[in-house]
């Protein structure tokens, strides 16, 4: 019988695992054993401190309902996420729109709304005409594109955090002949990571980190024969685009709102444009 230490366990859990039969599920935890022990080592960590960090995964966890996912919430203010993101926007030779964070508040089977619909069914602000288009990196358009879109609104709330049950600034558009999608909705506002969960404790009152995202819109874009997009575009004037909690900001996603925009498919109102581009799914991986 071996006697295990803080330095040999590792290979014994490795070890043990050795049989599992999917090559990729054994690579991965192979690596998070090896990486977590020597955390474990390096901090020198005590079983009060391991019990305090199960704990929070248990309430994290417990946060979770088929409406919020707190563990996207964790994923994002990690950073775990947006690593994730860069690595699959590099994996291929062509490029395309970047990945942005996906978020705790996506709900499948949003609406399915026409072009110049409005995604705002009880607007209190202003109306903006959100417009763009959807093409390949050759610049071709991607006719019948499915854009779904989701955002909070102009109290900083997503639908799903009033509670009343009703589905308001989430839709899905068809985009045309010509790859593009217009609509109609209300600018967001930014918001704090959910007060009332785990994830708020540890960023704000532990680390003191303001837990604030910027205002943004979310974009899930699918085609047949292209990699799917998820992606969201920022307003440039908010006041936490420098110290977005999730990390979800680029500057290639940032927009801000134009007065007067000639191009705009719906004229007599303030805009927003964001255009697509999508990989085709064939394309080789990078090297």
């Amino acid at each position: 019988m071996q006697e295990l230490d803080q330095f040999s366990v590792t290979d014994a859990v490795i070890e043990q695992m050795s049989s599992t039969p999917d090559p990729r599920l054994k690579q991965i935890m192979e690596s998070v054993v090896r990486h977590t022990h020597e955390i474990i080592r390096e901090c020198n960590l005590t079983p009060p401190e391991l019990f305090m960090a199960m704990e929070f995964l248990k309430d994290v966890g417990q946060k979770c309902t088929p409406k919020r996912q707190e563990f996207m919430v964790l994923s994002a203010v990690m950073g775990w996420e947006t690593v994730v993101n860069a690595l699959e926007d590099v994996r291929t030779k062509e490029r395309g729109t970047p990945t942005s964070i996906f978020g705790p508040f996506y709900v499948g089977g949003s609406p399915a709304m026409k072009l110049g619909d409005s995604l705002a069914a009880d607007a209190k602000g202003p109306i903006v005409a959100l417009y763009g288009s959807v093409k390949d990196s050759s610049g071709k358009p991607v006719p019948n594109a499915s854009v779904e879109i989701w955002q909070t609104d102009e109290t900083g709330l997503y639908d799903v955090q009033h509670g009343d049950g009703t589905t308001d600034l989430r839709g899905t558009f068809k985009t045309d002949a010509q790859g593009n999608y217009y609509l109609k909705t209300t600018p967001p506002l930014g918001y704090s990571i959910p007060k009332d969960g785990p994830c708020w404790v540890l960023v704000h009152d532990l680390q003191h980190r303001p837990g604030m995202r910027p205002a943004h819109i979310h974009f899930r874009v699918t085609a047949p024969g292209y990699h799917e997009v998820i992606t969201a575009l920022y307003l440039g004037k908010d006041g936490h685009i420098d110290d977005d909690a999730a990390f979800g900001v680029t500057g290639s996603l940032i927009r801000d709102i134009v007065e007067k925009d000639p191009k705009s498919p719906i004229p007599g109102m303030p805009t927003l444009n964001f255009d697509i581009t999508m990989r085709p799914a064939e394309v080789a991986v990078a090297v």
